[in-house]
């Protein structure tokens, strides 16, 4: 590893920054969580290895959009197909991009039609309270998909617990290329009402790719209201709506004529109502999730025009026996469907019944079974148990977890290209796939060596059958061959009996005030991995994850003057084909950063930004080439 890899893993991200007075206590190294139990609990009482950061440090560093604040997030690789929000895939822990859950306010996001649209989140970063980041199987409260971890974002209109007062936030950067970003977004809440609503918009001509040039027009909106009946009920609805069209070139093949343009809309509907009186808490929550995708590998193609969607409920009750017991009980209903002259027209329900226990044995030990029963209209009946423990004992925190996790195949890997007349090459949907399940477990230890510092550690290892992924397959081995040539290259989505996946993973916290008007906030997150297969070939997903990752963030702020830093450097299989402008390196590092002054004290702040500072040519994914280095500046406001 070079030298300015090393000094700046030295010091990287933050997941609480300080703010100008803040005074850093232990509970900002072990934040309340509810993604891992359902109901609010320290993290350090979960046996799992979780990250949180506020929505209000999103801005304060040198990224565009969710899925670019996610990738320096310790633990987190973000598989990047293009810029500021274009499309990314998730992958913790060595999984797949669809083993990885995305939620808003505990209904989930994952897309029915492909995995790739999950970082398409329907929520203006001004909305957000909070990011709980989970690593590790939790399909026994989650289900299907949550196998590498789950991404919750609370928002504040949705949050069991109401900040009263009001906030408006903006923001503008120009840069080269074309480059207009816009944000603006506002939050209010009294004794009764909340309202929460914001824009985001992201656009650019882009630099010059193989074939077109790399733009981007990107536009969110989002707004949520909440109402308080009276001291037991509470309401909240929120509606978003969500337009990208972008250069798509390389994103899913690996083909020189591959010069694709992509259009996805998403409508997202969410719907909650609480109760809660002394030890009891019931939530019902029903939400509704509308894609519509058009996509044309180039301009002599005929286009995909796909839509998705996503009907579903979770009804959840708690009831705390007292302080050491606590039961967390639900039921889940899901109805996918899809419309596509490419894929067909499908649709597949699932229902789940879980129950999870919060017990205190005592005050350092505590222990946190689940057990879920999923069914799936194709796969059937799935029994999905867990066991999470931690023992604290001093400034040590000793952490396991064991669990199976499930993963049903989207309709992508079941009928992609199996509804044209003909197809030439490219990747091929198999209907018959199975199930995906694996067995996890994982244990860890956390430091607490002050009130600033927190060093975490994690082995863990995933054992998977039937993982689902594309393999090179002969036109000879096809399964189906109607609208096949003879002479064409494919993949197929297939079953591998077994991938055995092991890694270790390390994340530094630390947090520094050297006095009132200079601070110093790092994390650094470390991963290695290692996936073994048993069929004896390579899948195109699992040979694409990094073997070793490390990423982070470095924020310090004195007097009036603010400067931050972002970074990753991954080491991976390296990859090349003829007549693309891009390789998939072995190994890349890439810095961003943004440094800003605040005309007015906390609230305008001017700034300068750099993105890939160094000016680095990379691809996460063969192809998919990512911008130079890209300049930029602008204002931000809050009030």
């Amino acid at each position: 590893m070079k030298l300015k890899h090393i000094a700046f893993i030295a010091g990287s991200y933050l997941p609480v920054a300080l703010q100008a007075q803040e005074v850093t206590t232990e509970k900002d190294l072990d934040p309340v969580t509810i993604t891992a139990t359902l109901n609010p609990v320290a993290s350090s009482k979960t046996g799992r290895n979780l990250f949180v950061i506020k929505g209000e440090e999103i801005s304060k560093y040198p990224v565009h959009s969710l899925d670019e604040m996610l990738r320096y997030l310790p633990g987190m690789e973000v598989q990047a197909r293009g810029p500021m929000g274009a499309q990314s895939d998730f992958v913790v822990r060595g999984g797949t991009f669809q083993q990885v859950l995305v939620i808003i306010d505990g209904l989930r996001v994952n897309d029915p039609n492909t995995g790739h649209f999950n970082s398409y989140m329907p929520i203006i970063p001004s909305e957000i309270e909070r990011i709980e980041v989970l690593k590790g199987a939790s399909s026994a409260i989650y289900g299907s998909d949550a196998v590498g971890g789950v991404i919750h974002i609370i928002t504040k209109a949705f949050a069991r617990q109401q900040t009263k007062g009001q906030q408006i936030q903006a923001g503008v950067t120009s840069g080269a290329y074309g480059l207009l970003n816009a944000n603006a977004g506002g939050y209010y809440s009294g004794d009764k009402w909340t309202f929460s609503a914001g824009a985001m918009s992201n656009n650019a001509d882009g630099q010059e790719q193989r074939g077109i040039n790399g733009f981007f027009h990107l536009h969110s909106f989002s707004a949520s209201a909440g109402y308080k009946i009276n001291d037991n009920w509470r309401v909240a609805y929120r509606s978003s709506y969500d337009s990208r069209r972008f250069a798509a070139q390389n994103f899913y093949t690996s083909f020189a004529s591959d010069t694709a343009t992509e259009k996805v809309n998403t409508l997202w509907n969410q719907l909650s109502v609480n109760y809660h009186k002394n030890n009891n808490n019931f939530s019902l929550q029903a939400g509704q999730k509308m894609v519509d995708d058009h996509y044309a590998y180039n301009k002599i193609s005929t286009a995909n025009n796909n839509r998705s969607t996503l009907w579903q409920a979770l009804a959840t009750y708690e009831h705390r026996f007292n302080d050491a017991v606590i039961f967390t009980g639900g039921a889940q209903y899901q109805r996918k469907g899809i419309r596509s002259n490419d894929r067909g027209n499908h649709t597949v329900q699932q229902a789940a019944a879980f129950a999870a226990l919060n017990l205190e044995a005592s005050e350092a030990f505590t222990i946190s079974p689940a057990l879920r029963l999923d069914w799936n209209e194709r796969s059937g009946y799935e029994l999905v148990p867990q066991i999470n423990t931690s023992y604290r004992y001093g400034k040590l925190l000793v952490r396991a977890s064991a669990g199976k996790t499930i993963r049903n195949a989207d309709f992508t890997e079941r009928y992609n290209n199996y509804n044209k007349s003909l197809v030439t090459s490219g990747r091929i949907g198999n209907p018959n796939l199975s199930a995906e399940r694996s067995f996890s477990y994982e244990a860890g230890l956390d430091f607490f060596a002050s009130k600033q510092l927190k060093i975490a550690t994690t082995f863990f290892q995933r054992r998977h059958t039937d993982l689902v992924d594309w393999t090179t397959t002969s036109y000879a081995d096809m399964p189906r061959k109607d609208n096949l040539s003879r002479t064409g290259t494919y993949a197929l989505a297939r079953n591998i009996s077994k991938v055995n996946t092991t890694g270790v993973e390390a994340d530094i916290i630390w947090q520094h005030s050297f006095n009132s008007k200079r601070h110093l906030s790092v994390t650094a997150g470390f991963v290695w991995l290692n996936s073994v297969t048993s069929d004896g070939f390579t899948s195109f997903y699992t040979s694409s994850h990094a073997k070793y990752l490390t990423n982070g963030m470095i924020r310090y702020n004195v007097g009036r003057f603010n400067i931050s830093l972002n970074g990753i450097y991954k080491v991976r299989d390296a990859q090349a084909a003829a007549g693309l402008k891009g390789v998939v390196s072995k190994e890349y590092f890439v810095l961003n950063a943004k440094a800003g002054y605040f005309i007015i004290a906390n609230k305008l702040n001017v700034f300068a930004q750099a993105d890939n500072v160094f000016d680095k040519s990379y691809a996460d994914l063969l192809g998919a080439q990512m911008p130079g280095r890209w300049l930029m500046g602008g204002l931000s406001f809050r009030l």
